[in-house]
């Protein structure tokens, strides 16, 4: 009977096929690759289920091929791509996935027109979503002992790599660690990418139901996980769409991570004075923050990135910080292309914010009022209010602008949960927002806090996962006093778990306002308390974890008290500079301090997409640009 059974199952799938995959999972266990660890297999089903969440099969199918290089090729043990090519299968029913090839032409000879082709001796790399209760034993075990993500409510990632034989038979063997490398690279930089492609409507065929897109090539960071790292905390990301379009692999450590030791020191008899290359904006020396038209800066003829007044200043700062920085910024300087954001795409600098938000119909209007300095002689949280969300957000259209409403259909295991995010592309295809919408520069405040909360700190997640309050100390507000309507959406964001009471506490709070309490939303409390945090610390409930954006660590001498109450507290900290220079320097203060660094500087996901203006370095700095945190 079971052989009759599956004779009859065989000629059912030579007929029917199973759906455009090549079936169901192998049965390979990740938990058996290698010299993989298991914190490794953690982060690999993380990324996986942020991917499941941005639905890349609402929109494309098997034909749809994308190139991919991640870093350089001489990073990779056979000195090439391993898996140069991608396409999502699943879209039209079946397995949902994605398959990796070999080559493009490896793609095209097994895409067929319903449903994927075995090709003899073509080896491919398989990512399938599968449903938990299909999965193999030793799968379902290994989810349950790591607690690993789901992706959406009961599916989990497959990977193994398949090979089609002579005989027409498919064998699987495991993926190698350098396999799953790749494949963690490509999932994070796919998340952030496929929302942007934009579809080509001239170009298509006219009676084409496959979607058409333009051709598309973008680069991202991608942060590798602590346990992979390798000595390099980045790697650069290129997809493109189709695959094969031109790219340039740069010598530099642009092409590839950051690199495993900096420039060499340069000596002091070889300092060089050389003019910034800058329009006629407003710059600040980073000596004396003396405001400096750009044509008449100075920057170091070594890395280029710091601008100066003088060469009086220029060279005190070498002697007393730079000639020790200067190999590092170099560095950076040569990664500019890559930190530079490409998801939004605005009509105009903010090196203008007038202009800017004039250009987008909000200047002088609701929380954009603090984007320039039209309103400074309002002190910072008493903006005149006329209520209202609408009004709020400068009377945006209504498709422009997060709603004050839930987010549907999120729940993990039948219970609702913190709802997880990739980046913004995420965040506004959950919102169902056009990426033309600038919401995302005032909401960088608030998301940037709660990605802290449920994805760099883990104590934070787990509270709010078992329904608890976290109390943040959120240190040194200004512009953020009045953007409390935005915060509101980390209320949203919890989807029903947990609370989080935020004590703001800074100089710049109003005396009217210190010791009020505002309920922003139904799970988000703030309390607001003026004054200096550690003379105001004993007075405040204890905290589980301490934030301060854009902090400017070396430019304040009020953080030295601060920072030794954080040390004494052993209390989880998250700092983030506009730019990853000073970031640099910030990590110098905090080891300064005796704060020990747990958590490396990280290019923020929620950093706001607008370039800040009067800065003092020639490297991109966006506001929450980077973070890095102490005690975690």
């Amino acid at each position: 009977m079971d052989l009759h059974l599956k004779s009859l199952f065989d000629r059912f799938q030579e007929q029917f096929g199973s759906g455009p995959g090549l079936g169901p999972g192998s049965g390979t266990c990740l938990m058996t690759v290698e010299g993989i660890a298991p914190n490794f297999i953690k982060s690999i089903y993380k990324a996986c289920a942020a991917l499941y969440r941005t639905d890349p099969w609402r929109r494309l199918r098997p034909p749809h091929f994308f190139g991919i290089r991640v870093g350089k090729d001489s990073d990779w043990s056979s000195k090439k791509q391993p898996f140069p090519c991608v396409q999502f299968i699943g879209g039209d029913g079946g397995d949902v996935g994605f398959y990796l090839f070999r080559s493009e032409n490896d793609a095209k000879k097994m895409t067929g027109s319903r449903e994927t082709i075995c090709v003899p001796n073509v080896e491919l790399l398989r990512v399938t979503y599968e449903p938990e209760s299909l999965m193999f034993p030793s799968n379902r075990k290994m989810i349950k002992s790591l607690s690993l993500e789901v992706s959406g409510t009961d599916r989990f990632p497959v990977i193994d790599v398949a090979r089609c034989m002579s005989s027409g038979v498919l064998r699987f063997r495991h993926p190698t660690l350098e396999e799953l490398r790749f494949v963690y690279a490509l999932v994070k930089a796919m998340s952030l990418v496929h929302p942007l492609l934009q579809e080509d409507k001239e170009g298509a065929p006219k009676w084409s139901k496959l979607m058409y897109f333009e051709p598309f090539i973008e680069t991202v960071d991608v942060n590798w996980p602590p346990e992979m790292a390798k000595g390099y905390d980045l790697v650069a990301v290129t997809i493109s769409h189709p695959p094969g379009q031109a790219y340039e692999e740069k010598g530099s450590s642009t092409a590839s991570s950051t690199p495993t030791k900096y420039a060499e020191r340069p000596r002091e008899e070889i300092f060089i004075d050389m003019r910034a290359n800058s329009n006629s904006n407003l710059r600040k020396c980073i000596m004396c923050e003396k405001e400096v038209h750009g044509e008449q800066a100075l920057s170091c003829g070594q890395c280029r990135a710091v601008v100066y007044c003088d060469s009086f200043c220029q060279k005190q700062h070498w002697k007393e910080t730079h000639k020790s920085m200067c190999g590092l910024y170099k560095a950076m300087m040569e990664r500019e292309e890559e930190l530079v954001i490409k998801i939004f795409v605005f009509p105009c600098s903010a090196e203008q914010p007038c202009k800017w938000l004039e250009s987008l119909g909000v200047h002088q209007k609701g929380m954009w009022r603090r984007k320039c300095s039209c309103y400074s002689h309002c002190p910072f949280g008493l903006l005149p209010v006329k209520g209202g969300l609408w009004d709020s957000w400068g009377g945006l259209d209504d498709n422009e602008y997060p709603r004050d409403s839930p987010f549907h259909n999120h729940l993990r295991d039948g219970i609702s949960s913190p709802i997880l995010l990739s980046g913004w592309p995420e965040y506004y295809n959950l919102r169902s927002l056009p990426l033309s919408s600038p919401v995302a520069d005032i909401l960088s405040h608030p998301l940037t806090v709660y990605y802290i909360l449920t994805t760099l700190n883990i104590s934070s997640k787990n509270l709010l996962l078992k329904g608890k309050e976290v109390i943040l100390h959120y240190l040194g507000p200004e512009g953020e006093l009045d953007w409390l309507p935005a915060f509101a959406e980390i209320s949203h964001l919890l989807n029903g778990s947990g609370n989080i009471h935020i004590v703001m506490v800074g100089t710049e709070v109003p005396t009217n306002l210190s010791g009020t309490t505002s309920g922003i939303s139904s799970r988000v409390r703030v309390n607001l308390v003026r004054g200096i945090y550690q003379e105001e610390a004993t007075y405040l409930p204890s905290p589980h974890i301490i934030v301060a954006l854009n902090c400017g660590l070396d430019s304040y001498m009020s953080w030295g008290g601060a920072l030794e109450l954080i040390k004494s507290a052993s209390v989880p900290a998250f700092f983030t500079e506009q730019s990853e220079i000073s970031c640099g320097n910030a990590k110098q203060v905090l080891r300064g301090a005796g704060l020990h660094i747990t958590h490396p500087v990280t290019p923020n996901p929620f950093r706001s997409p607008v370039k800040t203006h009067g800065t003092s370095s020639n490297l991109p700095s966006y506001s929450n640009g980077f973070v890095l945190g102490v005690n975690t």
